[in-house]
């Protein structure tokens, strides 16, 4: 959807939100869907929105893998995705992180959930109004940069999301996975 401001998107959050949580997951014989994701993803598209994946990936910064992994897993999502007539916009990820990463990945960075970098970033590049855009993710980190960028939040309980479901914001809609959240979404839409 595009207005005169700019077009709508949903950021996700990946691990946790649209796949099992696995740490530091970066393989694709190992990437499992939450139950319902791809369809969520459709639902979305089909709505008009742009979905755009933002996902901190400290693996990186760590050494344990590099980033053209995380782009080959990347890959294979949208392989899948497209078996359901499903598709993500963009990735934007964060490769670092400011006490255990290793060489220049050990750095404060704007871009690290819970600060809004990769929001921004995708808003200045696909033109996104992000004040009537959402997020959705597992973790109050998700949540606090959507506030940060001016997104409307949903958390979800999978993943990290049922353990941190007490740290977000009152006002912070609260679903049990990324479908009941896209249907939250769209329902919100036609309201």
């Amino acid at each position: 959807m595009t207005s005169e401001k700019g077009r709508t998107a949903v950021f996700l959050d990946r691990d946790g939100t649209i796949n099992v949580e696995k740490e530091y997951l970066h393989r694709a014989e190992e990437f499992e869907f939450v139950p319902g994701a791809p369809e969520a993803i459709r639902l979305l598209k089909e709505a008009g929105f742009l979905v755009v994946v933002v996902t901190n990936q400290s693996g990186v910064a760590r050494g344990y893998y590099d980033e053209a992994a995380v782009h080959r897993l990347h890959r294979f999502v949208d392989l899948e995705l497209a078996t359901v007539g499903a598709s993500v916009d963009a990735y934007y990820l964060c490769p670092h992180h400011p006490h255990h990463g290793i060489g220049p990945y050990r750095t404060e960075c704007a871009c690290r959930k819970p600060l809004p970098g990769m929001l921004l970033s995708a808003a200045a590049d696909l033109g996104i109004d992000l004040s009537r855009s959402w997020i959705v993710g597992d973790k109050a980190a998700d949540v606090e940069a959507g506030l940060a960028a001016g997104c409307r939040t949903i958390l979800v309980r999978t993943g990290y999301g049922a353990a941190e479901e007490h740290l977000v914001p009152p006002d912070v809609t609260v679903c049990d996975d990324i479908f009941a959240a896209a249907r939250a979404i769209i329902t919100h839409l036609r309201s």
